[in-house]
């Protein structure tokens, strides 16, 4: 079920940025090529490109693929990489518990209005933030879950033999 999962966010996120790419492509050649520039392909982008960003960094790429200061990390004793895992993860998933109920009040409040040319609501274009908020609280507590049974604390970008 997690594979399939995985699979699933990883086919939203490469078909969003396929549109993203293709809107790309469709804005350049207008613009560029005929010299007459689409104003929907501005604002289409411009969105899909949040899309992606939010949509990906939620649930596509793993935790040990975002960028990290690893100096302290790798310095450190096993015992100290589990309490800096614990309380990192803690941190995290309970200021990302924190703002959700705030960000989604936002996000309605939005709803009210919409993008300048396609008219989407903004509800529409930030939902996006939202649901990396929720995964990043489920990370945290995964993390939490990991660190607390000794998983995930190797080296930073040296994999676990």
């Amino acid at each position: 079920m997690r594979s399939l999962l995985r699979k699933g966010a990883g086919a939203v996120g490469a078909g969003l940025f396929t549109a993203l790419f293709l809107v790309f492509v469709l804005q350049v050649g207008a613009r560029f090529g005929f010299n007459k520039p689409i104003p929907w392909t501005d604002e289409l982008a411009v969105v899909l490109y949040v899309w992606v960003i939010l949509w990906c960094a939620a649930f596509v790429v793993p935790e040990r693929e975002h960028v990290v200061f690893d100096l302290v990390w790798n310095g450190a004793g096993r015992r100290v990489r589990q309490v800096m895992k614990v309380t990192g993860n803690a941190l995290i998933g309970v200021l990302s518990a924190w703002a959700i109920p705030g960000c989604w009040d936002d996000v309605r409040f939005m709803g009210r209005e919409g993008t300048a040319v396609l008219g989407i609501p903004f509800s529409w274009v930030f939902a996006p933030f939202v649901g990396m908020l929720a995964a990043l609280v489920v990370r945290s507590a995964w993390g939490i879950v990991q660190a607390l049974r000794g998983q995930g604390l190797e080296d930073a970008g040296v994999p676990a033999a």
